[in-house]
């Protein structure tokens, strides 16, 4: 199993992404968030096929951190029921990945 993973959730708005970002990143439960849009996405919704614009949120996390990570992501989004979603770092650069463990890391006092 591997010990770093990218989450990823969309947002309606630009501004609901980069908040939603900054406050993972801020509370270390992610090391880093790029927000990417607006996206064209194409969804089921309540059961009615959908089209619309989004903003994509991809955060990177430990598996520890996950838990937490999904917690805040889903108690702050602007959404009821936000996708979620966590897929396994399987490589990356020695450097990158402890950059992630380093900056998720709780902080002492």
């Amino acid at each position: 199993m591997t010990d770093h993973v990218q989450v990823s959730t969309a947002t309606p708005t630009k501004d609901d992404a980069v908040a939603l970002a900054g406050s993972a990143v801020k509370a270390r439960l992610a090391a880093g968030a790029q927000v990417i849009g607006p996206v064209t996405s194409v969804f089921w919704h309540l059961g009615e096929y959908g089209t619309g614009q989004e903003y994509k949120v991809l955060l990177t996390t430990t598996t520890e951190r996950y838990p937490e990570l999904e917690a805040h992501l889903l108690a702050e989004h602007p959404w009821d029921n936000p996708e979620v979603i966590a897929t396994p770092i399987t490589a990356g650069s020695a450097r990158a990945l402890e950059w992630i463990r380093d900056s998720v890391s709780p902080q002492e006092g």
